[in-house]
């Protein structure tokens, strides 16, 4: 892990693929990524090798629906360190804040596999001064299934708040072609 001290934080949120409603009987937890999920899976994935995020740390929300976004996009992150986390499910943007506030200070970029409205909300708490505003408008209209969006912040976990990162990509599954 590189997180020297006073480096930037990057902090990458990736809101699951689309899921498949098909079947009532599932629980929400249970939930697969439908045939659509897969696809943007496999363009987000060609987007990663392209763009490499230089992950250190993946942690996964334990619903089906996040972990198969993450197994389709696994090998494109390289060998990382993968935790899944039951509190991501359903957490607010206060909860998601929190747990990112309370990481290793020797982690310099994690990646977050989520839901929302948790990962819209906490992106738009986020993005402060420096955002790329085209992004920031884009993810005040809508985050949807598969997006994700990557911030530079402060150079302590413990100092990233509302406000103090800057928003450096949004990317969407339908503008890469999934």
């Amino acid at each position: 892990m590189s997180g020297r001290a006073g480096a930037p934080r990057r902090i990458h949120l990736l809101r699951h693929a689309k899921s498949d409603w098909s079947d009532g009987s599932l629980r929400d937890r249970e939930r697969p990524l439908a045939p659509r999920g897969r696809k943007a899976c496999r363009a987000l994935a060609r987007h990663l090798r392209e763009h490499p995020l230089g992950v250190e740390l993946v942690l996964c929300s334990t619903a089906r629906r996040a972990r198969e976004t993450l197994d389709g996009v696994a090998e494109a992150l390289g060998d990382v360190e993968v935790r899944y986390e039951e509190a991501i499910y359903g957490a607010s943007a206060r909860e998601l804040l929190e747990f990112v506030r309370g990481l290793p200070e020797e982690v310099g970029s994690v990646l977050l596999v989520g839901h929302n409205p948790g990962f819209e909300t906490f992106a738009l708490l986020l993005a402060g001064e420096g955002s790329e505003s085209a992004g920031v408008d884009a993810m005040r209209a809508k985050y949807p299934t598969g997006a994700l969006a990557s911030f530079e912040g402060p150079g302590s976990w413990s100092a990233v708040g509302p406000g103090s990162c800057a928003l450096r990509a949004f990317v969407r599954p339908r503008e890469l072609g999934g």
